[in-house]
């Protein structure tokens, strides 16, 4: 698996320098995605770690996060777009894309590579469908938990409304810091909300708060507290009625939830 992963790695570098130019608009997306990758191969891998995976699974773990977003480089090749509902469903473009090019999956035995596949596909949907179980299920939390980790990562300096403009296009809404109600009425409930009804930068801003009961694991949650990611963007929310019944909610939920140690063993017993 360890020369398998090698190979791996050089072909996404590969894959991704093809979409490498000299339109810095351009390459403003291109570049996020390809740091993206890195930072979310290298969270998957410590996740399972953490997680105490067998150093098999922790290969695995890493090449999901490698491959997560490889549909993103094609999608705006075609779209001119990040915006999946402009386009396509990035992670079942992603599929695509390895199917048709990518030399090394059948290298990967059949249940790995299912396993792959499971897991980049639903890393960005709403929610794992409810029948997943056991290491697909694992899998599919765990890379959900880095891609997540990383998005703070990468929006954390167009919080601030005088920066939203320098965003790049595909993450850019309305410079409005109001919240939509529905938005409000969700962080209140500790609920999700209907991300696509995201009309204003206050929403963009509250949504990011709302992943956090998207969050599997502690180790994760306790990531983004400790890199200040969560308070960053509660300081950077307007004060709205209702903003601080959600934050008080969102706390005693973050703390609850890291005082719970991360227990994998029912999703992996089968390998223990």
């Amino acid at each position: 698996m360890k020369e398998l992963l090698k190979k791996m790695h050089a072909w996404m570098d590969g894959y991704m320098n093809q979409f490498v130019t000299d339109d810095e608009e351009v390459m403003q997306g291109i570049r996020i995605k390809m740091n993206h990758t890195g930072y979310v191969t290298a969270i998957a891998r410590e996740l399972a770690q953490h997680l105490a995976l067998n150093e098999h699974d922790v290969q695995l773990a890493e090449i999901m996060g490698l491959f997560h977003d490889v549909g993103r480089f094609r999608q705006y090749s075609i779209y001119k777009t990040f915006n999946d509902a402009q386009s396509e469903d990035h992670a079942d473009l992603g599929l695509k894309v390895l199917a048709e090019e990518m030399p090394y999956m059948a290298d990967l035995s059949a249940e790995d590579a299912e396993l792959v596949r499971y897991a980049i596909k639903y890393h960005n949907k709403k929610e794992i469908p409810a029948e997943a179980a056991g290491r697909k299920l694992l899998f599919a939390k765990l890379l959900r938990d880095a891609d997540k980790l990383d998005i703070y990562r990468v929006l954390l300096p167009y919080l601030d409304p005088e920066k939203a403009d320098e965003a790049p296009k595909f993450i850019r809404a309305d410079a409005s810091q109001f919240i939509s109600p529905d938005f409000i009425e969700a962080f209140k409930n500790g609920e999700q909300a209907d991300y696509h009804q995201l009309r204003t930068h206050g929403d963009r801003k509250l949504v990011r708060l709302l992943w956090v009961y998207d969050v599997n694991f502690a180790w994760t949650l306790q990531k983004m507290v400790d890199r200040g990611y969560i308070q960053t963007v509660i300081d950077h929310l307007p004060e709205q009625e209702g903003v601080d019944i959600g934050v008080k909610r969102l706390w005693k939920y973050i703390e609850e939830k890291c005082a719970t140690p991360d227990d994998v063993s029912a999703y992996i017993k089968e390998r223990m």
